[in-house]
Parts: structure tokens; sequence; C-alpha cells
């Protein structure tokens, strides 16, 4: 028997008007929110982040130890019931300086990339938009930090300053850091110079402030992210190695960096892994999470993506 084909058609569910405005009328912070959510890695990573956090945050939850407090009885103890990860070289916990010194080494990342991404983005963005006298002044600038080996010119920097605070060793990464982010953003902004959209905004008046505002950065919102996470990551490995060999946050405060600088000693690295693996593997992960998230953000936020 043949089905009938009105019977057929009218099982299928109809789009209503109301389904369609409903898939188009969320904003694109919306739909990248969505296809991150989608992405597993990216997803674990977050939670993996967010964990340490937290962790780094509610320090004084899970230990009643001093990071600074020196105990001169107690050197290069091993692991005991009051210092679960033993002590160092001046008699100082291993786990409260864990603990605290994430607090340290993911400020310093986060502040030095958010400073280097208020940089980046005003220069690029006068660069690219202006052009003209303004983007070579810029582009000249950029040019000549670029041809000084960064971490050369960082280590002049904190020789020359008699005392390294950590606003102070923010500050100088920032510094020395702006102009790959720079001429990123001016090459995305010079692309976009010339587009219908741009050229239909300045024919109704809109501002130059509220041209890159609205137009011009949420067009750039995908590089700008992805390299954020990327120098977030950097200036996290750049303080450790900083201060593992000296020249970064000075002691006693604690940070990741420094705790493998106090492990560095044969007797040490022989008999006390716990006082050097912990803080390693605490860089690996938060570097490696921090990585997985930037790429996520970039497929997210990235208007090609072919994931729904």
């Amino acid at each position: 028997m043949q089905p009938n084909p009105q019977e057929t058609l009218s099982t299928q569910p109809e789009l209503t008007p109301g389904d369609n405005q409903k898939n188009t009328s969320k904003s694109p912070f919306q739909l990248a929110f969505r296809r991150f959510l989608k992405n597993k890695m990216a997803v674990v990573s977050l939670i993996f982040l967010l964990l340490i956090v937290v962790i780094c945050i509610l320090a004084p939850v899970f230990t009643d130890q001093d990071p600074e407090l020196t105990d001169l009885f107690k050197i290069e103890q091993g692991p005991t019931d009051e210092h679960i990860l033993g002590t160092n070289g001046t008699g100082q916990d291993n786990f409260s300086r864990l603990l605290y010194g994430g607090r340290i080494s993911l400020l310093v990342g986060f502040s030095a990339m958010f400073f280097t991404l208020t940089i980046g983005i005003l220069l690029g963005s006068l660069a690219g938009y202006y052009g003209g006298k303004v983007d070579s002044i810029i582009m000249r600038a950029a040019d000549i930090m670029l041809m000084l080996p960064f971490l050369v010119l960082t280590l002049t920097i904190i020789a020359i300053l008699e005392k390294i605070t950590i606003p102070i060793f923010v500050t100088i990464i920032a510094v020395t850091s702006w102009p790959n982010l720079t001429r990123i953003i001016r090459g995305t902004y010079l692309s976009l110079r010339e587009q219908e959209f741009v050229l239909g905004a300045r024919a109704i008046g809109a501002s130059d402030f509220r041209i890159i505002l609205k137009h011009f950065i949420p067009n750039a919102i995908g590089p700008i992210i992805v390299n954020a996470t990327l120098m977030m990551a950097t200036y996290i490995i750049i303080e450790s190695a900083l201060s593992f060999i000296g020249f970064g946050i000075p002691q006693p405060t604690p940070t990741w960096g420094n705790m493998l600088s106090e492990a560095m000693n044969v007797r040490i690295l022989r008999d006390h892994p716990e006082a050097w693996i912990p803080p390693g593997i605490a860089i690996f992960v938060t570097v490696l999470a921090i990585n997985f998230i930037g790429d996520g953000l970039r497929d997210a936020f990235d208007p090609k993506s072919k994931q729904r």
C-alpha cells in the first residue's frame, strides 16, 4: 500500500519564522562560545587552568605555612606531615612556596600579557588605521625593537636597575614585547581598512574611534586572542627562566622559577625530587593548558570556521 504523500509531508516538522529568527539572533560571542564548548580539549584545559588558579588563590586554605619563613633547623628536609614536599636550602616549606609561587607566576604572566596587549592594540590600531607618517614612525620603532635580541635587552635593563619588583618586572617584559603584536594588528587592519562596511561607516559620519572599536577590533579579535594566550604562556616561561638564572623576581618571593633555582644543586636533584618536580609540572601543565585554550578560542572566534 502506497503511503499518502500528504500524510508523509504532514509528519515532517515545519520551520517557523521564529526558529530562523532564533538562529540568526545570536551574537557573535554567543556563537563563538558554543563553538568553543565543542572543543573538548580546550574545555578540559580551561577546567585545569581554573583549578590551578583557584588552588593558588585559596593557598591559605591548603597550607598554614609561611612561604618566606626560614627555619635553619629544617634545611633540605624530606617530606613529613608538617612539610608535605619537604623544605628548601633555607628551611622554607616547599608546598606553601608552590602554591603562593603559583600566584606570582600567574600574576606576572597575566599582567605582562595585559599591558603588552594594551600597547600592541593601541599602536597597531594607529598604524593600521591612519597609515602614512603615523604608520611609518610606529613601524620604524618596532623594527628597531625587533633588531635587538629580546633576552639580551631584557637582561640589560634588569642589570641596570638596582631593585626588581613585580610591577617593574612586568613593565620590562611589556615594553620589550609589543612589536610583534603591533605588526600583526597593523596587518589585519590594513586588510580591513578598504572594506565596504568600513567605507559605509565613514560615509555616515562615524568617528575614527567608533570605527576602530565597533568594526576593526571585533574583526581582529581572533588574532588578538590567540596571541594573548600565547603571550601569557610565554611570559610564564620567561619569568621562570629569568628567575632560574637569578634575573627574575628576587628571593625570598616565591615563584615557580625561584623554586627551580633553589633546587639547582646536584644533591637536591638526586635526593629531593619533590623540591623541583612539582614546580616543573606546574609550569608544564599551566603553559600547555593555556596553549590549548588559545587554539580553542582561535577556532571559536574565526568567522570562517566551519564548526557548528
